[in-house]
């Protein structure tokens, strides 16, 4: 268990940060960006969980939160040879398990017939906004792995990540509002 006994280390405040390996890099730097945009997509979920407190939907995210803490100590910890110590790496059996939710979640929806907007209740609303971000992280992440070396999974384990909270925000929002519809050139 970590224990954090200070807050600030005074270490960034010329413009570098660690690296889980112990490497310092500029905060500008492409890796951090993408661990950084996995947290902003963490708390966007933490946004979500307030409108889906006592429900499966909460228990997934939950999860999910989790796991993208997992996902941001793989990102911040470059692939080295012989590591002193194992890093935490997302793992298949995590893409798996998104992909098996997806599908269970997936089943009981009416299938598309129009894309949809973000929308409909608070959840499924915030669950648009982390499916959006979801996306960034997985954009950068892209980006850093045509740079270096990134975990396969963790690449993955983004991808599904998106699909399965735009499949939650639609389930959500089949218990409450509905799907808002997209209507091409309604506004012409």
């Amino acid at each position: 268990m970590v224990t954090l006994t200070r807050i600030y280390t005074r270490g960034g405040d010329k413009g570098q940060t660690s690296l889980g390996d112990g490497s310092r890099v500029p905060k500008s730097d492409l890796r951090v960006d993408a661990y950084g945009t996995v947290d902003e997509a963490n708390a966007a979920i933490g946004l979500a969980r307030l409108h889906t407190a006592g429900t499966a939907a909460d228990a997934y995210l939950s999860r999910i939160q989790n796991d993208l803490f997992d996902l941001g100590a793989d990102l911040c910890t470059p692939e080295q040879e012989n590591p002193q110590y194992p890093p935490l790496r997302i793992i298949d059996a995590q893409v798996t398990r998104l992909e098996q939710e997806i599908d269970a979640l997936n089943a009981e929806l009416a299938p598309l017939s129009s894309f949809i907007l973000p929308g409909g209740t608070p959840a499924a609303a915030f669950l648009h906004q982390a499916r959006t971000v979801t996306r960034r992280a997985e954009r950068l992440v892209a980006a850093l792995a045509e740079r270096e070396p990134v975990t396969p999974a963790a690449f993955k384990y983004l991808n599904r990540l998106s699909d399965f909270l735009f499949v939650l925000g639609r389930h959500v929002n089949d218990r409450g509002a509905g799907d808002v519809l997209w209507v091409p050139g309604a506004n012409r």
